[in-house]
């Protein structure tokens, strides 16, 4: 339990510390305890069961793979199989659901790229179909079961899942699009950085998709939110001319001013790069301003 505890407290100061960025499986195999190296990935496994643990310590849904249904509901709880056959990783597996045990759930974002969910506590395991569930917050198991939800319950869950799964997921992906640069001033600290959407995910087209999402640093996601700052479907930046002709000071001139009619920096895959369609509906908004 210290090992764990401990386990939680580094990736709170790798993961949150730097910015809730995405985490390179190289960096998760570097964690010590106490001057021992105790990687929190197997390689080629999806259950990390160090030799002296007697249960679990982390699973991993992998990349593109076909191999296991690993997968994350709508109501916020994730369906994890079993490995194949019967050794020793699923017994200290659903030793980790008996005794229950707190793990770290890393959900691949891209090759070599996790996001980590912890505490995680196994709240169901099925022999039979040979998978265990457990929520992603906590919060999911006070409201029982998903098919007897209220109205408020639904809403409630609903908005758990886009901070706890969609969000997270969604930033790791746009920044990791935009090689952790701000599109429009080219920062590159993690930490100062959002994966702003172009149409709100408030919005029936605001989907988590990287298409829909533009790398900002605070200042610059800020603006864009409030209509202070426009992007043209071709990549270009305009600032709201009442703040254009605005004098206050460096902040304003430098961070905001000096961008208008700068070109935004766009991901080097093609498929990453933002929708110019979703682009031009965001921008009339801003014209309208």
């Amino acid at each position: 339990m210290a090992i764990r505890e401990d386990v939680f407290r580094w990736l709170d100061d790798v993961f949150i510390g730097h910015g809730g960025y995405e985490i390179r499986h190289s960096i998760l195999r570097s964690y010590t305890y106490h001057g021992e190296r105790i990687p929190l990935l197997d390689q080629g496994r999806g259950i990390r069961n160090p030799a002296d643990f007697s249960s679990t310590l982390s699973i991993m849904s992998g990349w593109k793979s076909n191999k296991y249904r690993d997968y994350e509901a709508d109501d916020g709880w994730v369906t994890y199989d079993y490995r194949a056959g019967d050794g020793g990783d699923n017994i200290k597996l659903v030793r980790a659901y008996e005794n229950q045990d707190p793990i770290v759930y890393f959900r691949a974002v891209s090759q070599g790229y996790y996001v980590p969910y912890y505490p995680i506590t196994i709240a169901e395991n099925d022999p039979v179909a040979r998978v265990v569930r457990f929520p992603l917050d906590e919060a999911f198991i006070a409201l029982g079961d998903p098919a007897s939800y209220t109205p408020i319950q639904k809403r409630y869950a609903a908005s758990l899942v886009q901070q706890r799964l969609h969000q997270p997921i969604f930033r790791a992906h746009v920044l990791h699009a935009y090689a952790g640069a701000c599109t429009v001033c080219d920062l590159r600290h993690a930490e100062l950085l959002d994966a702003a959407h172009i149409i709100p995910d408030s919005a029936e087209l605001g989907v988590a998709e990287v298409t829909n999402g533009l790398a900002m640093c605070k200042i610059h996601h800020a603006a864009y939110d409030r209509n202070l700052m426009g992007i043209t479907a071709d990549y270009e930046v305009r600032i709201n001319d009442d703040l254009l002709n605005e004098i206050d000071g460096p902040m304003l001139r430098h961070g905001l001013q000096d961008m208008h009619g700068r070109t935004i920096h766009v991901p080097t895959r093609r498929s990453e790069r933002p929708s110019p369609e979703r682009l031009a509906e965001r921008f009339e908004q801003f014209s309208l301003r």
